[in-house]
């Protein structure tokens, strides 16, 4: 496809969901499912001047400008609203002033449904402490973001205050797009694409029967529509991010496979069965850049699909022979595209309407890649300073809904890796996920501090 056809010359989207940003839809309604970023801004910046650079954002993208229209008869599509961003301004002058957005996120954002059907599909809060520090957080839905969006979003807020500010006006509209399938590569689409579904189903089968691997259990049973997501920040410091980057060098390992290493074994031993044994983790793959044309992470869109790969974890063994398997595992099904047919799967299996919804959100809860969930945007570049501000802590947290359990969300931004956890509160209670969140973190610096030095050669 050129680029001029995947563009459209409408400024605004007026087009049924397509099956991915459908189930995402779909799964809000049962479940809140939300992307949340949040950076901390150091310097004045004047509630007047939030709001406009606000609206200059939801301007630009089309995106941005949608409700979801239900017409009997007729597939679930995005059509214009009028309104604008919603923008909460929170005041805190409390001891728990430094994390205050973390209860905001925990008890609002996560928590609060956005209104699909007036629009628009995101809303913004501001924290402040005194006047010189100010916590942003922009909430989304997933069926029009995901986290590298949600970033890309809240630097572009900054930065377009920052053009007001300085006299340079609005700025330039962003192109609008068809959906994401409409963009697939020609192999992922057709024949050819729905052949990719089954043998990335079969392989998956065939895995699932061989490793028969553990997923996260339940406490207690929570019925789909009662299911709340908390939040629980951790994060690791800039000689802690340097010392892992350099093991994984060593032993030939991603840090996201470290990452993933780690997860699948504090989810083992909390299950306490001492065997080995193989733990399911899901990964979310970003597909922009395979789209044809390619979207640019400053553009709208959910554009990530999530595979499963299967852990190996033996208790006592070190972290890397697991790390490395989930490097080379994700290697290789990227190469075969298999992120692009999860969601061809979709297509076919995916559910029309809420109503007709619950085989699938079961299926979905028994053998889904989003039980236990790592997305990882690695290093992601978002600026110190941009204007007369200076900038810290830009991070993102993802709502679950009926997708899974236990999600960890992961950049390194800033100098630290910021690795957020939410929960499914109930199925794993807060002491219980504090705990596992405890036990991802403190087994991945123990095996950074045990490593035994291999002399690796490989590349992160």
């Amino acid at each position: 496809m050129s680029t001029s056809a995947g563009e459209h010359t409408d400024p605004d989207v007026r087009r049924p969901l397509s099956p991915l940003e459908r189930w995402y839809w779909i799964a809000d309604q049962i479940s809140p499912l939300h992307v949340i970023a949040r950076v901390r801004l150091h310097g004045h910046f004047a509630p007047e001047l939030a709001r406009r650079s606000l609206d200059g954002l939801q301007a630009r993208h089309p995106l941005l400008r949608v409700a979801i229209a239900t017409d009997a008869g007729r597939p679930a599509a995005f059509v214009p609203c009028a309104g604008t961003i919603p923008l909460r301004e929170v005041t805190t002058t409390d001891a728990d002033a430094e994390t205050r957005w973390q209860q905001e996120i925990n008890d609002r954002e996560l928590v609060d449904r956005l209104d699909w059907r007036t629009g628009p599909l995101l809303r913004a809060v501001v924290v402040t402490r005194g006047d010189e520090v100010h916590d942003l957080v922009l909430t989304l839905a997933h069926c029009i973001a995901d986290g590298t969006t949600a970033l890309s979003l809240l630097q572009q807020w900054i930065r377009i205050a920052d053009g007001y500010r300085s006299g340079a006006g609005a700025p330039a509209r962003a192109r609008s797009l068809p959906a994401p399938e409409d963009l697939f590569p020609r192999r992922h689409r057709g024949t050819s694409g729905a052949l990719a579904v089954v043998r990335a189903q079969l392989r998956d089968q065939i895995a699932r029967v061989r490793w028969r691997p553990r997923r996260i259990a339940a406490s207690a049973a929570v019925p789909f529509d009662r299911r709340r997501t908390g939040f629980i920040h951790r994060s690791l410091s800039a000689a802690q991010v340097d010392a892992l980057a350099d093991v994984c060098r060593r032993e030939g390992a991603t840090v996201h496979g470290a990452l993933a290493a780690a997860m699948a074994a504090a989810v083992a031993e909390d299950a306490g069965s001492g065997a080995d044994g193989h733990v399911v983790v899901g990964s979310p793959v970003d597909f922009r850049g395979e789209l044809d044309p390619p979207v640019s992470p400053d553009e709208v869109g959910a554009y990530v699909a999530t595979i499963p790969s299967y852990v190996p974890h033996r208790p006592g063994a070190p972290l890397w022979p697991a790390a490395r398997a989930v490097s080379d595992d994700l290697a290789r099904r990227r190469r075969r595209g298999e992120h692009l047919s999860m969601i061809g799967l979709l297509r076919w299996l995916g559910p029309p309407d809420l109503a007709a919804s619950t085989p699938f959100v079961r299926q979905v809860e028994r053998q889904g890649p989003g039980n236990l969930c790592l997305s990882n945007l690695g290093r992601h570049q978002f600026p110190d300073e941009l204007g007369p501000w200076r900038l810290s802590g830009a991070q993102f947290v993802a709502g679950i809904s009926v997708s899974g359990y236990f999600v960890a969300t992961v950049n390194t931004t800033h100098d630290h890796l910021f690795w957020n956890f939410t929960y499914v509160d109930g199925i794993v209670p807060r002491a219980r996920a504090e705990r596992l969140a405890d036990a991802c973190v403190t087994t991945l610096l123990s095996a950074v501090a045990a490593d035994p030095h291999r002399g690796r050669t490989h590349v992160v």
